[in-house]
């Protein structure tokens, strides 16, 4: 219909991503009503979240419009007590008689002289800017004080001590919430660049590999994963970002982790699964993101953190398996993350979907066993030969001969003498 093909249209057309591979979402908000008022009421976080230079710039403003204000305002006051005009005038004074003054006239610059101020040492503006600075800082020269004159100025310090705890509480806070935030902990954390499909246990399994760079632990840590796709509804809606969720061993337990080591997630491709009739062809022309999330505590601060990355179609191999990570050394294990991320060729792997792989098992060859990876190739090659020849030993004997042959760890096997 018209319907379905305009939507094929849309479901081709669709190549940005929904979750980038650093794990930022690739959404942007637009039209969003009283956008300033609703950041605004929520203050704090809206600080945590801008950025650094934006962070400092509101850092520095505050204090240097409060010290700007409260100054200000010391200047107000002694400028109407007129603390200025008085030692102007003394000094015109001064200046303006050379000869002998008359008692009167002594004593009349006396009095103005024995005028308190509001504010001592404060002539002029800078003083005052100067004497709010160190009001709210609490620095406290010994030079400049407020004196019992003007009950204004002693209200107005009383009120400056206050806000200037309030800025200083939550200026620190943030900057360190900011700074304490688990999402610097992600960096540490890494999943695999491509996932795979291949057999495990005789069922086609969606697997990525994670792991963790740093000794301390990711404590409690789980992980899920969801499929996003377009789908259109029965109604013929079209829902372009349609989530479902793949499981990942909740029913059993297994999404809980013990992030030690590097660790393979493994999605078992079953009836429940969305991946269910996906074959490999399928795979190579579909359009589909399958998002994975790694959720945990930083043992650090016991804060929680979240991981996440993103894998599309044409980013998941079929038939591939991870390359081992980890070896025995002496008294301890080595993880080499040179090969995190490299996978290696099944080609016993079958190209069809899990729903025919279920209904047809008699298709399966005989190779599904798992040997060692470096002579999967060669054991499956010389099965076909092995079939020609006789049928005396079935798939299990010859697994079991050539596990015994076959040293799985590459350490021991360099290890072990010669005969």
């Amino acid at each position: 219909t018209a319907g379905q093909s305009m939507t094929g249209s849309l479901y081709v057309r669709r190549s940005n991503r929904f979750v980038k591979k650093n794990g930022q979402c690739n959404v942007v908000f637009t039209n969003m009503e009283e956008k300033r008022q609703r950041y605004l009421a929520d203050i704090f976080t809206t600080c945590v979240d801008i950025r650094w230079r934006y962070l400092l710039f509101l850092f520095c403003a505050s204090f240097i419009i409060s010290w700007l204000f409260f100054g200000i305002i010391f200047y107000s006051v002694s400028l109407s007590h007129g603390d200025f005009e008085e030692r102007l005038a003394v000094k015109g004074e001064g200046l303006a008689t050379s000869g002998p003054r008359s008692p009167n006239s002594a004593r009349a610059t006396a009095g103005q002289a024995k005028r308190m101020p509001c504010i001592l040492h404060v002539q002029g503006f800078v003083g005052a800017l100067l004497f709010s600075m160190e009001t709210q800082t609490t620095i406290g020269y010994g030079w400049r004080c407020v004196t019992e004159e003007c009950p204004l100025a002693v209200i107005t310090v009383v009120v400056q001590s206050i806000v200037g705890c309030i800025i200083d509480s939550f200026m620190i806070g943030t900057i360190m919430a900011k700074m304490a935030r688990p999402k610097k902990r992600n960096q540490t954390l890494l999943f695999s660049k491509n996932a795979v499909i291949a057999l495990r246990d005789g069922k086609l399994c969606l697997m990525w590999r994670v792991g963790n760079l740093r000794k301390s632990h990711i404590v409690e840590a789980h992980v899920r994963a969801q499929l996003i796709r377009s789908y259109v509804t029965a109604e013929g809606e079209f829902v372009p970002l349609e989530q479902i969720d793949l499981n990942v061993g909740y029913d059993e337990g297994t999404d809980r982790l013990f992030l030690v080591s590097p660790l393979v997630i493994v999605h078992e491709i079953d009836e429940d699964s969305p991946l269910y009739a996906v074959s490999r062809i399928d795979l190579e022309t579909d359009e589909f993101e399958i998002v994975v999330i790694l959720e945990g505590m930083v043992e650090a601060t016991a804060m929680t953190t979240q991981f996440r990355s993103s894998y599309l179609s044409r980013e998941i191999f079929w038939g591939h398996r991870f390359e081992p990570v980890i070896y025995e050394d002496r008294n301890c294990y080595k993880v080499d993350y040179a090969r995190f991320d490299k996978t290696y060729e099944v080609p016993s792997t079958p190209h069809f979907s899990a729903k025919e792989l279920e209904s047809s098992k008699s298709l399966i060859p005989c190779s599904v066993s798992t040997f060692c990876y470096e002579n999967e190739v060669a054991l499956s090659c010389g099965e076909e030969e092995e079939e020609e020849e006789d049928d005396i030993f079935d798939s299990s004997h010859l697994f079991d001969i050539l596990q015994a042959a076959i040293p799985l760890d590459p350490v021991t096997y360099k290890n072990e003498p010669e005969i």
